[in-house]
């Protein structure tokens, strides 16, 4: 991961909401129509720190801490994005909100579409960055380092901002290597959402870095499957996709530094507040 200082920013309001046995962490940061911020994998709403900023002046951000993660505690079920687009779901109408906007990074991505392909009516766009939808998109390089994910690479893993951040914000420190097991355990399944990215209902943003964890190729299929790509835009966006989605592939940025870009925040505000719904 990166060495970037993820807590390089204000501080929010942060509470517990109890949804799904789950007892979810979340910090409320800006003002503005509701945006719900999901971060990657063993990290935390913190990773997003310098951006929040940025997209708390045009937003009231919403930055959730995921099963296991930072400020919420791990319960009895597996890390999957499924489960816990269930948990974002619940935490939508536990908050009463209408129709928020919901932006997630790598897993926090994962969530987030899987929530907009279940609960589409209860999300208006989505953003989902480095976000790949197949198991097999990922570079076999990679795919040979999620497979040593697990409880044993705890130790090796005690000189890095993931390991520093769960220590200081976990309400259990110790179950750091349960999280990597558990982590190890998703990474290691296979799957496939391109029906599910097909049929998905609600517009959405895909972005990735040019040298991210996957190809730019794999992000331009996935923006293929929302109608994308395949046609000239026209003079007046006539030729766009049909759905109101779009593509971005940040130039200079890599997986372990696009959550804390300014271009990240860039493109995610300009999809969400200067496009047409």
């Amino acid at each position: 991961m990166s060495t970037t200082d993820w807590t390089a920013s204000a501080q929010g309001t942060g509470q517990y909401a109890k949804v799904n046995d789950i007892n979810l962490y979340f910090e409320t940061h800006g003002a503005g129509r509701p945006l719900i911020l999901l971060h990657g994998g063993l990290g935390s709403g913190e990773m997003f720190g310098p951006i929040l900023p940025a997209l708390g002046e045009r937003h009231q951000v919403i930055a959730v801490d995921l099963q296991g993660h930072g400020r919420t505690a791990d319960i009895d079920r597996p890390i999957d994005i499924r489960l816990m687009a269930d948990d974002i779901a619940a935490l939508i109408d536990h908050l009463g909100l209408d129709k928020p906007d919901v932006v997630g990074y790598s897993l926090g991505g994962g969530v987030a579409l899987l929530t907009a392909v279940k609960y589409p009516a209860k999300v208006r766009k989505l953003v989902a960055a480095s976000a790949h939808i197949r198991t097999d998109a990922v570079y076999p390089e990679m795919r040979a380092q999620q497979a040593q994910v697990s409880a044993a690479a705890a130790e090796f893993m005690k000189d890095t901002p993931m390991f520093e951040l769960y220590q200081r914000v976990a309400p259990r420190p110790g179950d750091f290597p349960r999280l990597l097991d558990k982590i190890g355990a998703a990474m290691a399944k296979d799957w496939d959402f391109s029906e599910e990215v097909r049929g998905l209902q609600v517009p959405a943003l895909i972005v990735a870095a040019d040298a991210d964890m996957a190809p730019p190729s794999h992000y331009t299929e996935v923006f293929q499957l929302l109608d994308g790509g395949l046609r000239d835009g026209g003079w007046m966006g006539e030729g766009r996709p049909k759905g109101g989605h779009a593509l971005a592939i940040l130039p200079g940025l890599t997986h372990y530094n696009i959550f804390s870009s300014p271009l990240l925040a860039a493109v995610t505000l300009a999809f969400l507040d200067d496009q047409p719904s």
